[in-house]
């Protein structure tokens, strides 16, 4: 556009746009809106420089003189409001996806390590009891009951559940993120809108070049006439055209921002209530347990046949009521407390960058720089209602809780009683070949 609209003016001064859009791409990247925003006024100096030097071919202004020029252009406003609605705008939107990527990249990360955990110790002896005791009993086509994987795994993924409400409120915060970048923050309207921006200020400057000229000399002195005989300064032809939002082309599907968004937010939709559903969904898998239909012909822990205990609830604290595995109430997982925090701080940046602030320093992009101007203010209403209440749901068995046997904890001979040690699994049920079966799983659970 600058080369259709400027054609040598453009090519002369092509390392100063180039630097510009090199900028945008850094602060996209992770660079600071302080570096933006020194970066923009940089090039809005430059670009006064090189604008009044066409101006002015007669007369000879030195570097001196162009100081005092750039010192005054806060006053001046030689491009109108322009330099600070693009401002707003850019870093509004590129913020946004920047946070956004961040977001995305830190909720994977998450999941990662969260999957890499080592269990409890006695959740490995409960999945073996669960997995392998069967076999030792003769029961070689036999899964487990559904109510007993719910109690394995509950037990064994008790501190990711703790971490539900806070994976919650971040998928929330990525989802309001992701709708911004369709609405008042779109990403490709900001980037295609900065040479559109650029040009118009060019234009206004151009319009008010006379007044401008006198404020300058008034404010620095009149230069001297220059001795060399210059080109007299031609209007550039304004030979682009913008789409505004009604003839911007489009696809069936929308823009491609649009189907990234959709898409984006589909996925993560999904992803809410993960660590509470996990146990949930791992027992779903009919490889893993037996489905609700066969209740009567699974393996209960101890032989063939109904599953009696009530299936406990989620976190560290309900696994007190868990009769399959026994958690210490201790504090909680330093390791599951460090994912949670970093969940709580990605979430506040989140909500920031929804909110139009610089998602590191919490600060409005356009602090101090004299009021609105008439930019549209960013609302604190959710821009979306979040679908597919996953977190929420939760299967219990309607079943009173019954004791299965004589012994204590819904097995025969007690919580650490027979049928736990002698049962002659051998290296099947080693703890080493428990922690591969249950890392495949629930990877197997994350990729699907």
């Amino acid at each position: 556009m600058f080369a259709l609209s400027y054609g040598h003016l453009y090519s002369q001064n092509a390392a100063l746009f180039s630097t510009l859009f090199s900028e945008l791409r850094a602060y996209y990247m992770g660079g600071g809106a302080t570096r933006l925003a020194e970066a923009l006024s940089e090039f809005w100096a430059a670009l006064l420089e090189r604008t009044l030097r066409l101006l002015l071919p007669h007369y000879e202004l030195s570097a001196g003189y162009m100081e005092c020029a750039a010192r005054r252009a806060e006053e001046l406003r030689p491009f109108g409001d322009i330099p600070r609605k693009l401002r707003i705008q850019v870093t509004r939107a590129l913020g946004a996806a920047r946070t956004l990527v961040q977001g995305l990249a830190t909720a994977s990360d998450i999941v990662s390590r969260a999957t890499k955990t080592v269990p409890p110790p006695d959740c490995l002896r409960a999945a073996m009891r669960m997995w392998y005791c069967p076999l030792c009993r003769g029961h070689t086509g036999l899964l487990p009951c559904h109510g007993l994987c719910l109690n394995v795994m509950k037990g064994c993924l008790a501190h990711q559940a703790d971490m539900d409400a806070d994976w919650n409120s971040l998928i929330d915060g990525l989802q309001e993120v992701a709708e911004r970048l369709t609405g008042p923050f779109n990403v490709e309207l900001a980037t295609e809108s900065v040479a559109v921006k650029i040009s118009e200020a060019i234009m206004t400057l151009q319009e008010e070049s006379v007044q401008l000229t006198a404020q300058v000399f008034q404010a620095c002195g009149t230069p001297r006439p220059s001795r060399t005989k210059r080109s007299p300064y031609q209007e550039p032809k304004r030979t682009f055209h913008v789409y505004s939002n009604e003839e911007k082309p489009t696809s069936a599907a929308g823009t491609n921002i649009d189907r990234l968004v959709s898409d984006v937010v589909s996925k993560l939709r999904q992803l809410r209530g993960l660590w509470k559903l996990l146990p949930l969904s791992l027992c779903s898998d009919h490889r893993v347990s037996a489905g609700l239909s066969n209740q009567d012909r699974c393996w209960n822990g101890q032989t063939r046949g109904r599953y009696l205990p009530q299936v406990t609830g989620d976190g560290v604290v309900n696994q007190i009521n868990n009769p399959e595995v026994e958690l210490p109430m201790s504090p909680p997982d330093p390791r599951t407390r460090q994912l949670g925090l970093q969940l709580r701080v990605v979430r506040s940046k989140l909500k920031a960058a929804y909110s139009g602030k610089d998602s590191e320093t919490q600060e409005p992009y356009d602090e101090g720089s004299g009021g609105s101007g008439g930019e549209e203010p960013v609302t604190e209403k959710p821009a979306i209602k979040i679908q597919g209440g996953g977190g929420e749901r939760r299967e219990r068995p309607s079943k009173e809780r019954k004791q299965q046997g004589a012994g204590g904890r819904g097995r025969g001979g007690g919580r650490r009683g027979g049928g736990r040690n002698n049962d002659g699994a051998g290296v099947l049920c080693s703890p080493t070949y428990i922690i591969l079966l249950m890392t495949l799983v629930v990877r197997l659970l994350v990729s699907a």
